[in-house]
């Protein structure tokens, strides 16, 4: 297969025009979206969608997550990623497996028919996780792309997914919210450097490899600005895989969390990893195209 989008191969960096739709659907094959939404998603990768969880649906999944945060199976799992230098939780990844309530969250229609809509397909998950960050030093997230991990290290071909994150807190400008830079997804940053074996291992608490150059990021920043989610708990972002973004750490005396879901279409089922490395585990990154949502129940 052709690499339309070649990274970690050179000694220099390099902005890649997009060879890639945004929106694959525009509303044929499902409409969750307005046509305004659906241009501003197009236009800035991102779509803020304020409170469309209420507060009962927010607790119970934060009950949830504490229960599986604090449950000595799941802590002592290959699916948990600690801070960097610490032992306090950063990640734990393929939630919609380990929960009752997040098993059922990637298939709400208010999440998934937004999905089928911008990609044109029907979807699966290929990874989902609990983002944390503990009060007062849960660390920072750097400047990336998903995409140029998940093409790089998981072989996903095309810019055909998208990612959702379900805030579970209250994001405010003083606990580390999520920062995107609009329009940025129309750009494919080309990162330096070689990929270290198992480079998810130490990547996944602090992203060295597969990171914008300074000088790239400068550029796409001051064309399209830098945008804080700060929402309360129960909004949804949903942003394309190939915007970039990142988030500071949380200096706050109250932690932050969310649920972050990928959606790939089952039109862009992962294939051998680029430039001959090894799969990354699957609880990472999913190939199994076949599991295809269904939309849960509205009674349910």
């Amino acid at each position: 297969m052709k690499d339309f989008y070649e990274s970690r191969t050179s000694r220099s960096a390099a902005l890649i025009a997009r060879a890639d739709p945004v929106v694959y659907g525009e509303g044929r094959y499902v409409q969750a979206l307005q046509a305004a939404q659906l241009r501003r998603y197009e236009e800035d990768g991102f779509l803020i969608l304020p409170g469309l969880f209420d507060e009962d649906e927010v607790r119970a999944l934060r009950e949830e997550a504490d229960v599986l945060e604090h449950e000595p199976a799941v802590r002592e799992g290959e699916e948990v990623v600690r801070e960097p230098g610490g032992t306090a939780l950063r990640s734990i990844f393929r939630v919609h497996e380990l929960g009752r309530r997040l098993a059922d969250l990637p298939r709400d229609p208010r999440l998934l028919d937004v999905a089928r809509q911008i990609l044109g397909s029907e979807v699966y998950i290929h990874q989902s996780r609990i983002n944390m960050k503990p009060a007062l030093d849960g660390k920072e997230f750097y400047w990336h792309s998903d995409f140029e991990t998940w093409h790089v290290e998981d072989g996903m071909p095309a810019m055909r997914a998208l990612s959702c994150s379900v805030l579970l807190t209250d994001n405010t400008p003083f606990n580390g919210p999520l920062m995107l830079i609009p329009g940025s997804h129309r750009q494919f940053v080309a990162c330096v450097g070689e990929t270290p074996e198992d480079n998810y291992k130490k990547s996944l608490r602090r992203q060295e490899v597969g990171v914008p150059d300074p000088v790239s990021l400068r550029l796409l920043a001051e064309q399209g600005g830098l945008r804080a989610v700060t929402a309360p708990a129960g909004s949804v972002v949903f942003f394309d895989c190939n915007t970039l973004h990142g988030s500071g750490g949380n200096l706050s005396p109250w932690p932050r969390s969310n649920v972050f879901m990928v959606y790939n279409s089952v039109e862009n089922r992962l294939v051998a990893p680029f430039h001959g490395m090894q799969p990354r585990p699957a609880h990472i990154a999913s190939r199994r195209a076949d599991e295809i949502l269904t939309p849960r129940p509205k009674n349910a």
